[in-house]
C-alpha cells in the first residue's frame, strides 16, 4: 500500500469517527481518545496497542511513544492500513474502516506481532517474546516473533490462531479462527509452513511442517495438512488431499470490493 492509499484509509477512519461522535455525543470522548486526537495513523495505532497492554497489566510502562517510533520507522502503519482496508472492503460483517481498526482483534493482534517481530530482529528477543505472550493473553492469538507475516491480511475472528517461529505468511492471505501453522516432531530448524500469496486457511485448519501452501490455494475447515498443496487448488480432509481446483467465484468471498 503506497503512502497515498495509507493516508486515504486514515482519513476514512477519521471521517467515520467524527460521524459517530456527532451521532452519539456520549461516545465523543472515546472517539477523541482513540482517533480524533491523533495526528497520524501510526500515533493512533501505537496508542491503541499501548493501552491494551496497560489495561492487561497496570505495572507495565506506557509504550505509546516508543511504539509510535517503531511503527512509523518500519512501515508497520502501512501494513496495518492494508489490513484495515482488506477487512473493511471484503468482510460483509465489518461496517467500515473505523470498525476494522477499533474492533477487529485479528487486525490488532497482527500489528502487535509486527512490533514483536521488529524487536526480535533488532536483537531484543526477550522483550519480543514478552510481547508475544501479552498478545496471546489479550487477543488469544499466539504468533512467534520470528514468523514473517505479510500485509493485506484477512484475519477473521482470529481467536485460537497459532503461528510458529519459522512460518511465512505472504500478502493477501485469509486466515480464519483456530488455524495452526505448526511443526512436526521429525523436523528441526526451518520447520513451519510457508503460506503463499492469496491462500485461504479456513477455520481450524492445521498445517504442519516445512511445507508450502501455494498461491490462492484453499485449505478447507478442519483439515490436517502434512504435504505441500499446489497453487489454485482446494485441499480437504484428515489427512488433507487435493480435491479440486479453486472456483473462480470463490474470489468474491475475500476480494476487496470495488465500492
Amino acid at each position: 500500500m503506497n503512502k497515498s492509499d495509507q493516508n486515504a484509509v486514515w482519513q476514512d477512519i477519521r471521517t467515520e469517527a467524527e460521524r459517530e461522535a456527532g451521532a452519539r455525543a456520549l461516545m465523543r470522548p472515546y472517539f477523541d481518545c482513540r482517533v480524533l486526537s491523533h495526528g497520524s495513523f501510526a500515533q493512533a495505532l501505537a496508542r491503541l496497542l499501548a493501552d491494551e497492554l496497560r489495561n492487561m497489566d497496570k505495572s507495565l510502562p506506557d509504550f505509546g511513544g516508543e511504539f509510535e517510533t517503531a511503527i512509523h520507522s518500519n512501515d508497520i502503519d502501512g501494513s496495518a492500513a492494508a489490513d484495515v482496508y482488506k477487512i473493511a472492503s471484503a468482510n460483509p460483517a465489518c461496517p467500515n474502516a473505523l470498525s476494522a481498526f477499533l474492533s477487529f482483534r485479528g487486525i490488532q493482534a497482527i500489528q502487535l506481532h509486527r512490533l514483536a517481530h521488529f524487536y526480535w530482529t533488532a536483537g531484543e528477543k526477550t522483550f519480543a517474546v514478552l510481547l508475544q505472550n501479552w498478545g496471546a493473553k489479550i487477543f488469544n492469538v499466539d504468533i512467534h516473533p520470528a514468523a514473517r507475516i505479510g500485509k493485506g491480511l484477512f484475519v477473521d475472528h482470529a481467536m485460537g490462531i497459532v503461528i510458529g517461529e519459522t512460518a511465512v505468511v505472504e500478502d493477501e492471505v485469509s486466515i480464519w479462527h483456530g488455524v495452526t501453522l505448526g511443526s512436526t516432531f521429525s523436523e528441526s530448524g526451518d520447520r513451519h509452513p510457508k503460506v503463499r500469496r492469496g491462500a485461504t486457511l479456513a477455520a481450524h485448519a492445521t498445517i504442519l511442517g516445512n511445507i508450502e501452501i501455494g498461491e490462492n490455494a484453499v485449505i478447507a475447515a478442519g483439515s490436517v495438512v502434512r504435504q505441500s498443496i499446489p497453487a489454485n487448488m482446494v485441499a480437504a480432509g484428515v489427512p488433507a488431499k487435493v480435491i479440486k481446483s479453486v472456483a473462480s467465484s470463490y474470489a468474491a468471498i475475500t476480494a476487496p470490493s470495488n465500492n
